[in-house]
């Protein structure tokens, strides 16, 4: 959802043929390169480069999260790699560029989480060894994280 939101968003100010980077962690779960590359071409931005991080000319700036764990959780300014699972050597940029075909877009697909009852019927991950109470605060936790990223008031 995140990377859907923020490629339709990035059409407001874009020009055709403007270059937009998206730089992502080897190993991230949340914004995989799967989901930024299918993203933009929803949104008719063109997959146009891959290059890893630290072969990019701008490798050295201060990389962040992107959301609320900024807040207390800031970039070494030594060394960059205070981000836990967010070593440079496992970063790679991906380079796209604004191409509107003029059409008219369909409304952005976003996916809704699970609610809580579908939650609260899990037997596996979080909740495998979980019951009664702790399942339900698990369940409640996890629903309220949900409905909190899906707004979008998790970040910033």
């Amino acid at each position: 959802n995140l990377m859907r939101l923020f490629f339709r968003a990035l059409r407001g100010f874009m020009k055709p043929g403007g270059v937009v980077k998206v730089a992502s962690n080897l190993g991230a779960v949340g914004v995989r390169y799967s989901y930024i590359i299918g993203s933009a071409i929803e949104n008719e931005f063109l997959h146009i480069e891959t290059v890893p991080f630290l072969e990019w000319h701008l490798h050295r700036y201060g990389r962040s999260y992107g959301d609320k764990r900024d807040i207390y959780k800031r970039p070494d300014a030594t060394n960059n790699q205070s981000y836990n699972a967010q070593a440079a050597d496992r970063d790679m940029v991906y380079c796209f560029s604004y191409a509107p075909t003029g059409e008219q877009m369909p409304p952005q697909f976003v996916r809704v989480p699970p609610n809580l009852k579908t939650l609260q019927a899990c037997t596996d991950g979080p909740f495998k060894n979980l019951q009664g109470q702790a399942k339900q605060n698990m369940a409640q936790q996890l629903y309220k994280r949900f409905v909190v990223e899906i707004s979008g008031t998790h970040v910033g």
